[in-house]
């Protein structure tokens, strides 16, 4: 059964650990699909932070646009996918550090997760996705 707009917005506004799919652009590779923390709220742009120089970040800017994947098995097996056009890159501060971590982390562990993150992850960047094409489903308790 396919969600309503409200449910998918809401669940994809949860903070669940997304997966990233982009197009590797060889037409001997497949795409790349990583695990990723992510930011969004309903109705919103998705936000992602990743290192200024990595593999995903370089593909991403090629690509132009990439896919989000985000499901839970309990208490019904959900999916929400979303995929959209690069709207905005830019470098990240610490603020976007903490504010992400927050939301996956327990409030005491973010400000010692932040400052390892912060000194020893690099240069990161902080990428929006504008949600353009929606799939979803909520197949109860199958």
């Amino acid at each position: 059964m396919a969600l309503t707009r409200e449910e998918r917005e809401q669940f994809l506004a949860e903070p669940h650990v997304a997966a990233l799919a982009v197009a590797s652009g060889d037409g001997d590779r497949a795409p790349l699909s990583v695990p990723i923390w992510y930011e969004y709220e309903a109705g919103g742009d998705v936000r992602i932070l990743t290192g200024r120089t990595s593999r995903k970040a370089e593909l991403i800017a090629a690509a132009g646009r990439f896919t989000l994947l985000v499901d839970r098995l309990e208490p019904t097996i959900r999916y929400v996918s979303v995929e959209g056009p690069v709207v905005d890159t830019r470098p990240a501060t610490r603020a976007d550090l903490e504010h992400v971590s927050a939301r996956y982390l327990p409030a005491e562990k973010v400000a010692g997760y932040v400052e390892f993150a912060w000194e020893n992850h690099g240069e990161q960047v902080v990428i929006t996705l504008r949600p353009e094409r929606w799939v979803s489903s909520d197949l109860g308790q199958v």
